[in-house]
């Protein structure tokens, strides 16, 4: 869906990433970037949208004009994950567009300096959410699946000399940066997605023409059954 472009030609794309404790939306122009940025915790559907508007008013374009609309679509927090997906969705379906998905932990691995990029953010309950990825010359590709694991019994891909980015590497008091620190170059445990980043592999998935239908598009949680309570996940382990 969507005509066959370069991330590089003319286009108009906006995105939403809510998947975390930060709150961003961005503006993708014609390859100029135009971003609001703030960690809001429980503030996302309070912010998103209207920021959404501003950056549009202020860059003097009107909604009829996006190409298209990127989202993060996880894994992250259950709420955000559905509200950045929602609010594509909604503008997608009103604008007759394509909505783009974007791996939230791409999006991390996209903001690092490094070729060979971990990335893992805090998905709570024990747990990290963890992919690992390669700059090369077509751009960000993912080396394994992403996972959600425990700390203690993940497993990266050969080699050394990754750099480590997201929540994920200070979460349960640093375990997983401890667990993988002889193959890591540098670390930035402080990291959270940004939607310039989400915006950034959009233009460059819609540029290949992978936009989707927005009802087409599904978050992605990893965990089975994110309404599991802790005792019910805990049951779960034991029976194991």
């Amino acid at each position: 869906m969507g005509p066959c472009l370069s991330a590089r030609d003319p286009m108009k794309l906006l995105a939403f990433e809510t998947a975390t404790e930060a709150c961003s939306v961005a503006l993708w122009l014609d390859g100029e970037l135009r971003e609001r940025f703030e960690l809001a915790p429980r503030r996302h559907a309070e912010l998103a949208l209207p920021w959404a508007e501003q950056l549009l008013a202020e860059a003097g374009v009107a909604r009829a004009e996006l190409d298209a609309i990127a989202v993060g679509r996880g894994p992250g927090a259950f709420t955000g994950v559905r509200l950045a997906i929602a609010l594509g969705q909604g503008i997608a379906l009103a604008l007759d567009r394509p909505l783009v998905p974007v791996s939230t932990l791409a999006a991390l691995a996209e903001e690092a300096v490094g070729g060979r990029v971990l990335t893992a953010i805090d998905a709570r309950m024990g747990e990290v959410y963890l992919g690992a990825f390669a700059r090369g010359d077509d751009g960000l590709q993912p080396l394994a699946p992403e996972t959600v694991v425990a700390p203690a019994v993940a497993e990266a891909p050969e080699g050394i000399g990754w750099d480590a980015v997201g929540t994920g590497f200070a979460a349960a008091d640093g375990a997983l940066q401890a667990r993988l620190a002889g193959r890591l170059a540098r670390v930035d445990a402080a990291a959270l997605p940004r939607a310039a980043a989400i915006a950034r592999l959009g233009a460059q998935a819609f540029a290949r023409g992978e936009g989707l239908p927005p009802e087409r598009v599904e978050p992605a949680y990893l965990r089975d059954n994110v309404a599991l309570t802790l005792r019910q996940q805990q049951a779960l382990r034991d029976a194991r």
